[in-house]
């Protein structure tokens, strides 16, 4: 390993370092990405022959360029479905869509509101993706929830669930979707044999964070919350076609990717904007609205809500892992563990999901595809005990830490929750349930499904 990988590795850990301090250093996570982002690229810059052959002069330069270009493009696809996606909710949210979802919600202990939203956000997460369900169940929980540290608790949960609830579908996560399209899983097998394994990860971290909540929601906050949620501009009708418009079209995104084979971020924008049309032509039917306050619902006034340092850290996180990618650090490391454990899948896969918790499993799992072989038989096969168990681990391990997944970035930003808070109070309680999952499959492998479907 030449110097100037080691210098960039480095500077990576260096920055990860100061992401997870942010509560002492009180310097945004977002600026320490962006620094990181650059940092790691000028020194590839010091020596890009090192990584690309064959080039030299202003070729290499192009060559680096397009390199970039070329990760920029993929962060810039998940950066704009994240924008759209957290529009589309705040859209929803303001004009009174979340309404009747609140209501069912509602109960009047802390603990049953935490299976409720434990088992909603399950369940939303396989059929909408992980990002949008944690933003929506976020939405939700702020309008039911006043009080902050309880909120953390809920929000924390929020990010086990929906990482678990995506690991066992083929469109809940990224990574099952790019293991989906490979053809190395199947619906079918990883629904049959990867949901139990999922619901263990999930229950048990909410059997154990129940204890974290004691006593019954106030009346008052209940009232409270109610007078806030009060929605005066659209009628029971407009509210209700806007949640329509603004659920479904999340959960057509899928079928509209199927249908077209375009990137999802084009659905996202295709329902952002039918459903700002929709609502731009309610407010034309509208009177006075400026006078009271309604033209503040609008769309080109609600954009203003966009967490803007949520999307800067994420562009920063993912280009800085991008970098570790290219000069082969993540192949590097998957080979190693390979050897390490002697093909073991088991302990293979269990670490790549603890590290999926500090970088991005993305990378991760498009490492292991162009690193593994697709055999005929096997552990490797398709629908194999090594690919399904990737599936699980990549998903369900960024519960781990709360940068480790996108639900994870989301609710961090947007509930303010820390790294230091999340590691010392939840990371212990998201990897039982995580090594218990990955037990309750290895019983279901040995004992049930003893080949693959």
């Amino acid at each position: 390993m030449s110097s100037l990988t080691i210098a960039i590795i480095i500077t990576f850990c260096i920055g990860y370092l100061f992401i997870a301090l942010e509560s002492i250093t009180k310097v945004n996570k977002a600026a320490i990405a962006l620094l990181m982002f650059a940092a790691c690229w000028t020194l590839f810059m010091i020596s890009p022959e090192s990584y690309i052959q064959g080039f030299s002069g202003q070729e290499l330069v192009n060559q680096v360029s397009n390199a970039i270009e070329h990760h920029l493009g993929s962060t810039s696809t998940t950066l704009f479905f994240l924008m759209g996606a957290m529009t589309i909710v705040e859209i929803v949210d303001q004009n009174g869509g979340f309404n009747w979802v609140r209501s069912v919600m509602r109960t009047k202990t802390k603990r049953a509101l935490m299976w409720r939203i434990a088992f909603m956000t399950f369940v939303l997460s396989a059929i909408l993706d992980n990002l949008t369900t944690s933003i929506v169940m976020v939405m939700i929980l702020r309008k039911l929830i006043h009080d902050h540290k309880d909120r953390m608790i809920y929000a924390s949960l929020v990010i086990i669930a929906a990482n678990s609830g995506g690991a066992f579908s083929p469109i809940g996560d990224v990574t099952t979707i790019m293991l989906w399209n490979k053809g190395v899983i199947t619906a079918l097998g990883v629904i049959s044999e990867i949901i139990i394994p999922s619901v263990v990860s999930m229950v048990v971290p909410a059997l154990i964070m129940q204890y974290m909540l004691k006593g019954n929601l106030d009346d008052d906050e209940e009232l409270t919350t109610l007078s806030d949620y009060k929605v005066h501009d659209f009628t029971g009708n407009q509210r209700k076609a806007v949640f329509v418009i603004g659920v479904g079209g999340l959960m057509f995104v899928p079928v509209f990717k199927s249908i077209t084979h375009l990137p999802p971020f084009v659905g996202i924008l295709l329902v952002l904007s039918v459903l700002w049309v929709t609502t731009e032509v309610f407010y034309r039917g509208l009177h006075h609205t400026k006078e009271r306050g309604g033209t503040m619902k609008r769309v080109t006034n609600l954009l203003r809500n966009i967490d803007m340092s949520t999307i800067l850290f994420f562009l920063g996180i993912l280009m800085a892992v991008a970098c570790l990618e290219e000069i082969g650090v993540l192949t590097a490391l998957g080979e190693g563990l390979n050897v390490a454990f002697n093909g073991n899948h088991y302990a293979v896969t269990g670490i790549i999901g603890v590290f999926s918790s500090i970088v991005d499993n993305v990378p991760l799992v498009a490492g292991c595809m162009g690193m593994y072989p697709v055999e005929v038989a096997g552990d490797m096969a398709v629908d194999g005990i090594f690919w399904q168990l990737l599936a699980y681990c990549a998903g369900v391990g960024g519960s781990m830490l709360i940068i480790g997944s996108a639900a994870g970035v989301v609710v961090m930003g947007l509930e303010k929750i820390t790294f230091g808070w999340y590691l010392k109070h939840i990371t212990w309680i998201a990897f039982v349930g995580y090594i218990l999952g990955i037990l309750s499959y290895w019983v279901i492998r040995t004992y049930i499904f003893t080949v693959p479907l």
